[in-house]
């Protein structure tokens, strides 16, 4: 795999038909372009196939690895694996159609198609929603044990009933 000196593109003009593949690198120089990015670093492979047809490019961009990530429990850095397949239409033309995404237009003078945008947000698409740690063979949590001690203390227990302002609204729905 070639990072292609921090390029994230591949060739449009001169592209003969068939099959083209490119391979790139994402690391923390990719996470590095967005500033105040959830992900700071990440070591991932983008495997691109490029088929070219007479109308149209079809481009499958696959992204495999893991990225370092905060955990939603503890806020602990953890190694989070991803694997996201996506696939877009790349046409020769005036604008983008913007009901569906996946298709893009590009001018008909445009050498190259610049991927970075694309591999970023399908790197984000692939995080699951919720972010923890995972658990040991045990099936207990790896989160910071320290953290854990600290957010316990702090539950509030709410041994003292209901609130009265919340029994009132609920005396006027079940009338």
């Amino acid at each position: 795999f070639v990072e292609m000196s921090g390029s994230y593109t591949i060739p449009i003009s001169g592209l003969k038909e068939g099959c083209h593949s490119y391979d790139f690198e994402i690391g923390k120089g990719f996470f590095d372009l967005f500033e105040g990015s959830e992900i700071s670093e990440g070591e991932l492979k983008a495997s691109v196939e490029a088929d070219k047809r007479v109308s149209h490019i079809d481009v499958i961009i696959r992204i495999n690895g893991t990225v370092r990530i905060s955990c939603d429990r503890c806020l602990g850095i953890f190694s989070l694996p991803l694997s996201s397949e996506n696939r877009l239409v790349v046409k020769s033309g005036k604008a983008n159609d913007e009901n569906d995404p996946d298709i893009i237009s590009l001018a008909a003078d445009e050498n190259e198609f610049d991927l970075t945008w694309y591999f970023y947000e399908y790197i984000l698409l692939a995080l699951p929603i919720k972010r923890l740690h995972p658990e040991d063979e045990n099936g207990n949590s790896t989160c910071d044990p320290e953290m854990i001690n600290r957010l316990n203390e702090h539950i509030i227990n709410d041994d003292i009933g209901t609130d009265p302002r919340w029994d009132e609204l609920k005396k006027i729905m079940n009338n």
